[in-house]
């Protein structure tokens, strides 16, 4: 279990040390936006800077954006997937004080397309591995299970502000980039990880019962246990059917792999669900 936590802790710093990096090597300097909280951190301190004159850090701004969301999350998300965020978000503060802000090169393009690469990957791991980056997907899971509706509408409302304000304070072109930020970002979290809010996992195994407890024993899920045969083998197995979120995942990948290595899982997204679906 240490090493489990050990391994999550290492890929939460090491995804902030990515965040940072797109900003301060390519982002700032070319005044294209990253998304979500990240982004309207970046906008805030380019607005002080630019049109006030008072030197505000993108990094101090995203902490005290992060100070409410994370009481929000301790309270309304959970405590272990909140002290995760924090942890991300202070190593993203403390990078984006300690590394220079420099302009590694001066093509707008090669800016938003590698800036978003590297956030997409540092978001993408983070989120693979059970955490997150903070701020917006902490704000979209309370949204999500109050109305339950999509994670990616709330992420779509926050870029779009975004997006608009980089076109009224800059110019067009600065939208537009930002625009090509957002969808490199995104399509580098979808081949790492999905981007759905909740998906279904369809488990063939041998050990039902064993699955069966130890999912029940992590998270409060209903399974559905159906028996199942091999066309090939014959064996008589059984499949666990059961629909999770995004944030859930890495925790039953774990579990599947302690309990049955040598189980067969299928993950799928899913759009929608009726009936009941537990959402605290």
């Amino acid at each position: 279990m240490f090493l489990v936590e050990a391994k999550r802790i290492i890929i939460v710093i090491f995804g902030a040390i990515l965040n940072a990096m797109s900003l301060n090597l390519f982002l700032i300097k070319a005044n294209v936006y990253a998304s979500g909280f990240t982004g309207a951190a970046q906008l805030i301190s380019s607005i002080f800077n630019d049109f006030i004159g008072i030197g505000l850090s993108t990094g101090v701004i995203l902490f005290i954006l992060n100070i409410p969301v994370a009481i929000l999350g301790w309270l309304k998300v959970g405590k272990g997937f909140t002290i995760y965020s924090v942890i991300s978000v202070i190593v993203t503060t403390l990078a984006l004080e300690i590394m220079p802000v420099v302009e590694l090169s001066g093509d707008i393009i090669l800016n938003a397309v590698f800036g978003g690469v590297l956030a997409g990957v540092g978001v993408g791991l983070t989120l693979k591995h059970g955490a997150s980056t903070g701020g917006m997907d902490i704000v979209a899971m309370v949204l999500s299970r109050m109305k339950d509706k999509p994670i990616g509408t709330y992420f779509l409302m926050l870029n779009a502000i975004i997006t608009a304000m980089a076109g009224i304070l800059y110019n067009a072109e600065n939208a537009l980039y930002t625009l090509l930020t957002l969808y490199v970002t995104t399509s580098v979290i979808d081949a790492i990880h999905t981007r759905h809010e909740k998906v279904t996992a369809m488990i063939i195994t041998h050990k039902a019962e064993e699955l069966q407890h130890a999912i029940h024993d992590t998270m409060v899920r209903g399974i559905t246990i159906l028996p199942a045969k091999g066309a090939y083998t014959r064996e008589d197995k059984n499949m666990l059917y059961l629909v999770v979120t995004r944030y859930e995942l890495y925790d039953l990948e774990r579990i599947i792999g302690e309990v049955d290595p040598n189980a067969f899982t299928n993950i799928v997204q899913t759009t929608g669900i009726f009936g009941f679906f537990r959402k605290d």
